[in-house]
């Protein structure tokens, strides 16, 4: 975990409004229920020794939570066991370093320093994250942003994109004589998104599609087939199946986000006074470049929303 803050302001993340974190998750399915715990294990069991050093459960519970990307696949017991020889592996390796001494090198000290400022670091911030999480905090923030939500219009589309206007009128004929949009969406559509959907591309708001598109959709009644669209990417044969307000969605259904919200805030807030408290004074060696010019779009974020259907 790092944090590498500009003084006297937030991440781009933190500037954005939680109201478009809500808006954004409102078709968001309902997350499944959690598994049962495995049984707490006190962290001072010996699971194993190695040249008679003890490894505890607590070490493991640790070496777990290091070990966490590579491990994503693996069951409970697995994950157990692999950070248990993980550990065993560490011990052996550590003992060999202390007998060859690598611990006397001045880039070994350097590099501890570091890690166990970093260490600390951690430490504080995960507790200022765990007073931050409360279900009064969650809560109040999730019913303060719904309140400001204003409805937003959503439409609920198929569409079969074709290379040439002749072609998405021969697909006109053939609905016209009442063939199925679905099949003729998967035999002909090159969206091969949407193609194998039947060219049901979903609900959307207004803004998320090209300009020709959107204008399309949202001008179309129910149920029937608009003339051929034309955009960059070629010519679109809609079918508005459906029209509704965008719900609001659930408590439950954004907590998580709600709860990374207020955890990146609350320790941004966290490290932005204390270095506010401190006196940092960089030397001559130590100024920083010359920064670069930004990108068009920063690594990371969205690109526009004129995006293909």
């Amino acid at each position: 975990m790092a944090f590498c803050i500009s003084s006297g302001r937030r991440t781009a993340a933190l500037g954005a409004s939680l109201a478009l974190v809500l808006a954004a998750t409102a078709a968001l399915a309902q997350t499944p229920p959690a598994p049962a715990a495995a049984q707490a294990v006190d962290p001072k069991t010996v699971l194993a020794t190695v040249d008679g050093e003890e490894v505890t459960a607590g070490e493991v519970e640790i070496a777990q939570e290091d070990l966490q990307q590579s491990t994503a696949s693996m069951t409970d017991a697995q994950r157990r066991d692999y950070a248990l020889n993980y550990l065993i592996d560490l011990k052996i390796a550590a003992n060999a370093a202390e007998k060859e001494k690598v611990g006397d090198s001045d880039d070994f000290k350097r590099r501890m320093t570091y890690l166990h400022d970093r260490a600390l670091m951690e430490e504080l911030l995960q507790r200022t994250a765990k007073a931050a999480v409360t279900d009064e905090a969650l809560r109040k923030l999730y019913d303060d942003t719904v309140k400001n939500l204003k409805p937003e219009a959503e439409v609920r589309a198929s569409h079969i994109l074709v290379k040439t206007e002749d072609e998405a009128k021969k697909v006109k004929e053939r609905l016209a004589k009442g063939e199925d949009f679905a099949k003729i969406a998967n035999e002909v559509s090159t969206d091969p998104g949407s193609a194998k959907q039947g060219g049901d591309l979903g609900f959307f708001g207004k803004g998320q599609m090209v300009p020709a598109f959107d204008e399309a959709a949202f001008k179309a009644e129910p149920n029937v087939v608009s003339e051929p669209v034309k955009t960059q990417f070629g010519y679109h044969v809609i079918k508005v199946t459906e029209k509704r307000e965008r719900p609001v969605p659930t408590f439950e259904q954004v907590k998580p986000q709600i709860e990374q919200y207020v955890v990146r805030t609350a320790q941004q807030d966290l490290v932005l006074k204390l270095r506010g408290q401190s006196k940092v004074e960089r030397t001559e060696a130590g100024k920083p470049a010359e920064a670069p010019a930004a990108p068009a779009i920063a690594p990371g974020q969205a690109p526009a929303p004129d995006t293909a259907p």
